[in-house]
């Protein structure tokens, strides 16, 4: 992390976390890293089952902190997602051509992921951060002038034929068996 403080901030915030109900899947806490014994470490840290009162939900941790929230269909993910003040970016995975659609179109952040995370801002794309995670009057790349006057997208799609079986919309992240 970049100070102490900083450190300080995601530790207190995962530990809200845990206090509050949600499972700490994962703790980078107090990882101790060989030949830096006083340096600002936090491990890879992973919240499940966060709810939105949380304050691991209702605040960004600019950490490696991964929060999970559960939706148990598309209209509750999608209610999640944009009920949030921040709109940095959100993924789906999904069967579902129509799921992913509607999801590209109605989900209120910058970057868009479809059967992929959510895409790291390269260069050749602009930051498209969204809501409360949009900084400055302008975004970092691109056209300004024409950014400035729009709700920007960037969506990250991955199809496979052999996919394209299902009729019912799914959202659940796959797992690898």
């Amino acid at each position: 992390m970049i100070t102490p403080e900083a450190l300080r901030r995601a530790e207190l915030l995962v530990q809200s976390a845990h206090d509050e109900g949600a499972q700490i899947a994962l703790d980078g806490r107090n990882i101790k890293v060989p030949k830096y014994p006083n340096g600002n470490f936090l491990g890879p840290t992973v919240i499940d089952n966060a709810q939105p009162h949380m304050q691991c939900y209702k605040t960004e941790i600019f950490g490696p902190v991964l929060t999970i929230v559960h939706a148990d269909s598309l209209d509750q993910a999608l209610e999640l997602v944009n009920n949030n003040a921040y709109g940095n970016g959100a993924s789906v995975f999904t069967r579902s051509g129509a799921c992913a659609r509607r999801f590209e179109s109605e989900v209120e952040a910058g970057q868009i992921g479809i059967n992929v995370p959510i895409p790291v801002p390269l260069p050749m794309f602009s930051f498209t951060g969204n809501k409360a995670s949009f900084l400055g009057d302008t975004n970092f790349y691109g056209r300004s002038g024409v950014n400035f006057y729009t709700q920007l997208k960037t969506v990250t799609s991955l199809w496979r034929k052999q996919d394209a079986v299902d009729q019912q919309a799914t959202v659940h992240m796959p797992t690898i068996n």
